[in-house]
């Protein structure tokens, strides 16, 4: 028996090693591919960020550099309206102020999409997921269309509609055209719905109560996670917008900071951009964004993949 035993140990110590070299073989490739894909995805926010700490005119000289060439903060300077021009001649285009009135204009364009598109894509979620009406299906399956439609084709239609409203240039022109509807939203928001029970309808009717309040009080507690991750995917997609902004405003007053950063160069042909205080503006335009994630990026994740599940 002991023979026996130790034959069987040793015909499985081979498969055992080889099995294990495997494995390792395996995760070494993973963490490899990782590795990659990682430098890939981070280096273009380092480049930014050494470009934003390097002197304008050493980077002529060394523009494949790694590292900041001739290290400096008045890229920033420039963008905070501190410091003026830099040894090249060249002058920002971003005066004293003009940073955080960009950024005010961002804020408040994303802060009020967000809230428009988030208010009015719940009601419609709602009326097509718990509300019983005739036609809603078909009115749904029309709805539908609307996902496949880019949008690039509604941006013209759209410019000479806020156009002949005399909306240029104003905070209703930029928010109007996509304040009130979001196909994505709706269909987002009514799929998770549909797996809400319907037995809280019920009971909500029994007590007497109404689908408006129905609404606020029982179904929008219970969807607090898609809505959440809807609101921060919005804001996130309306910060970062610039195409249409740039079509509507050309106004430092209405401005957001997407648009304003195309203004952080030298008109003048004859001088070379500043390069340096275009990176620092993005970085500062970036950290808010950056921010979010990193302080509701897991909550993105789990809203996403709970509302998949269901």
């Amino acid at each position: 028996m002991s023979q026996l035993s130790l034959s069987r140990q040793a015909s499985h110590a081979p498969r055992t090693s080889v099995w294990s070299s495997r494995v390792s073989v395996g995760r070494a490739l993973a963490w490899v591919y990782i590795s990659v894909v990682l430098v890939v995805t981070l280096f273009p926010f380092y480049w930014i960020l050494r470009t934003a700490l390097s002197s304008n005119d050493a980077l002529s000289r060394d523009p494949q550099s790694l590292s900041p060439v001739h290290f400096t903060l008045n890229g920033f300077g420039r963008v905070l309206g501190l410091v003026h021009g830099n040894s090249t001649g060249t002058v920002s285009a971003l005066g004293s102020g003009d940073l955080l009135l960009f950024l005010r204009n961002s804020t408040l364009y994303a802060a009020l999409m967000t809230a428009f598109v988030i208010f009015f894509s719940t009601t419609a979620a709602y009326a097509f997921a718990r509300l019983h009406w005739r036609g809603r299906n078909l009115m749904f399956s029309l709805f539908l269309v609307a996902l496949m439609v880019p949008g690039i084709m509604s941006m013209l239609p759209n410019f000479v509609l806020i156009k002949d409203l005399g909306l240029l240039n104003t905070f209703p022109g930029l928010i109007l055209p996509g304040a009130l509807f979001s196909a994505f939203n709706i269909f987002f928001l009514r799929q998770f719905m549909l797996g809400l029970p319907s037995e809280i309808d019920d009971a909500a009717r029994i007590d007497g109560v109404g689908p408006i309040r129905a609404l606020f009080a029982v179904t929008i507690p219970m969807t607090t996670a898609p809505i959440m991750t809807l609101t921060i995917l919005t804001f996130i997609n309306t910060w970062n917008e610039y195409f249409w902004p740039l079509l509507v405003t050309n106004d430092k007053s209405t401005e957001p900071l997407t648009v304003g950063l195309a203004s952080f160069q030298q008109n003048a042909p004859t001088v070379s951009p500043d390069w340096g205080g275009l990176m620092a503006a993005t970085l500062v335009a970036a950290l808010p964004m950056l921010l979010v994630f990193v302080v509701f990026g897991r909550r993105i994740v789990n809203s996403i993949g709970f509302t998949g599940i269901r």
